[in-house]
C-alpha cells in the first residue's frame, strides 16, 4: 500500500475512517464490563447491547445506502457521523442501563457511515481494482483496531470507564470536521437526480432473489458473519472467565484491549500488504473459501484454549481469515448490481451481515451463560457451513466475474 501512488480522494476516506474507527474500536473492550461492573447487567442482557445496536442498522441500512446514491455521499456522511459521536456521548453520561440501549440504538440508526465510506470508494476505483480498494478501508479498520482497543484498555484502568467514551466522542467530531473540509463529492448533480428518478429507487425483493450470485454471496455474509457477532458479543467476558482467569480487573481489561489489537494488527498486514498477491494468486471466489476456513479455525482454537498466548493465536487466524474474505465478498455484490444502485447493495450488504449479528449477538449470551466457549464451537460450525454456498459460488460463477452493467433484474 503506497499512498504515493493512491488516490488523493481515497487517501482522505481512509484517513476519515481511521480516525472513526479509533475511536469505535476503544470502546470494544470495555463496554461489556462496564455494562457489567457500573450497572450490574448479565452476560444475557450485556450481549443485547450488540443486538440493539445491530437491530437498528439493520433497519436503517439499507435507507442509508440508497439515501446516498440519492442524495449525495457527504450529507448521510455527516449526518451519521454526528449520530455516532452523539452515542458516544450518551454512553459515557448514561444514568442506568437503558441509557446504554438508547445510545447503542441512536448509533445504529445513523451507523451509515461505514456503508457510505465504502460506497464512495467504489465510486472512484474501476472494478478490476474494487476489491483492492475495499481492502484497503478493512486495512484501516485493522489499523483502527491496532491501536483503539489498547488504548480503551489502558485510559479505563487508568482514569475510570467512562472517560474513553468521551474521548471517542471527540475522535467522532473531529471525523465530522474531516470530511465536511476536506472530502469532494463523487455524485454529481445529474448523477443523483438519475438515481432519485432510478425506477423503484431500490431493489425490489424480487429482484434480490433472482440475482442468484447475490443472493449465494449474502449467505455466505450471513453464515461467515455470525462467527463475528458471537466473538463480538461474548469476548471480553470469555477472556475474563478463561483466558485471564484469576487476573486483576486492570490486567484483564488491558489484556483483552491487547488481545484485540492483535486482531487489528493482523487485519491490517494482511490487508495493507497480502491481499494484493493473494488476490492475483487467487481471485475474489477462492479468498472467499479461504477466509472461511481462516475463521472457522480461529473460532475452534478460541474454543479448545484457555491461555492468553493460544488466544491470540486464535486472534491472528481469525482475523486473517476476515481480511481476505470481506473485501473480496463485498467487491462481488457490488459487481452484481449497476452502478446506479452501489449504494442501496452495500446497504443491503450491511444489513444482511447486521442481520446475522442480530441474531448471533442476541443467542451469544445464552450460549455463553451455559459455557464460556460454546460461543466459539457454535461459531466454527457456521463458518463451516458457510463453505457450502462459497462453493456454490465458485462452481457456478466463477468462471465469469458478474458485471458491474448487470441490472438488479437480470443477474444470473
Amino acid at each position: 500500500m503506497n499512498p504515493k501512488n493512491m488516490d488523493k480522494r481515497l487517501v482522505t476516506i481512509l484517513l476519515i475512517v481511521l480516525v472513526q474507527m479509533l475511536g469505535a474500536a476503544m470502546i470494544l473492550p470495555i463496554l461489556p464490563l462496564y455494562a457489567q461492573r457500573e450497572f450490574g447487567l448479565t452476560p444475557q442482557v450485556i450481549t443485547l447491547l450488540g443486538t440493539s445496536f445491530f437491530a437498528a442498522q439493520f433497519l436503517a441500512g439499507p435507507y442509508l445506502g440508497r439515501l446516498s446514491d440519492k442524495y449525495g455521499r457527504i450529507p448521510v456522511l455527516i449526518i451519521s457521523q454526528i449520530g455516532t459521536a452523539l452515542s458516544f456521548v450518551m454512553l459515557a453520561l448514561a444514568p442506568s442501563a437503558a441509557f446504554l440501549f438508547l445510545a447503542r440504538i441512536v448509533d445504529g440508526i445513523t451507523g451509515g457511515n461505514i456503508i457510505v465510506a465504502q460506497a464512495y470508494i467504489t465510486d472512484i476505483t474501476p472494478r478490476e481494482k474494487r476489491t483492492e480498494s475495499l481492502g484497503y478501508i478493512f486495512a484501516v479498520f485493522g489499523l483502527g483496531f491496532v491501536l483503539g482497543p489498547a488504548l480503551g484498555g489502558v485510559l479505563a484502568a487508568a482514569l475510570g470507564p467512562r472517560v474513553p467514551y468521551l474521548i471517542a466522542a471527540g475522535a467522532a467530531f473531529a471525523v465530522v470536521l474531516l470530511t465536511w473540509f476536506t472530502l469532494e463529492e463523487t455524485l454529481t448533480p445529474e448523477q443523483r437526480e438519475a438515481n432519485r428518478q432510478a425506477s423503484g429507487n431500490s431493489m425490489s425483493p424480487g429482484e434480490v432473489i433472482r440475482n442468484k450470485p447475490l443472493v449465494l454471496i449474502l449467505i455466505v455474509a450471513f453464515l461467515g458473519q455470525s462467527g463475528l457477532g458471537l466473538l463480538q458479543s461474548t469476548f471480553a467476558l470469555y477472556g475474563e472467565a478463561v483466558l485471564f482467569a484469576g487476573y486483576s480487573l486492570q490486567a484483564t481489561t488491558l489484556g483483552i484491549g491487547l488481545l484485540l489489537a492483535t486482531v487489528g494488527l493482523s487485519q491490517f498486514i494482511t490487508q495493507a500488504f497480502f491481499l494484493r498477491p493473494l488476490l492475483a494468486r487467487f481471485g475474489e471466489y477462492r479468498l472467499v473459501i479461504l477466509g472461511n476456513i481462516g475463521r472457522m479455525i480461529g473460532s475452534f482454537i478460541f474454543a479448545l484454549v484457555t491461555t492468553p498466548v493460544f488466544g491470540a493465536a486464535g486472534s491472528v487466524i481469525f482475523a486473517v481469515g476476515i481480511s481476505i474474505m470481506m473485501p473480496s465478498l463485498q467487491s462481488l455484490a457490488t459487481g452484481t448490481v449497476g452502478d446506479e444502485y452501489r449504494g442501496g447493495v452495500l446497504g443491503l450488504y450491511q444489513s444482511t451481515l447486521s442481520l446475522s449479528i442480530i441474531i448471533s449477538s442476541a443467542v451469544a449470551g445464552v450460549l455463553f451463560a451455559m459455557s464460556a466457549t460454546l460461543p466459539y464451537w457454535i461459531g466454527g460450525l457456521t463458518a463451516a457451513l458457510a463453505l457450502i454456498p462459497a462453493f456454490l459460488l465458485l462452481a457456478q460463477f466463477g468462471q465469469k466475474q458478474p458485471s458491474a452493467d448487470v441490472t438488479p433484474s437480470t443477474a444470473d
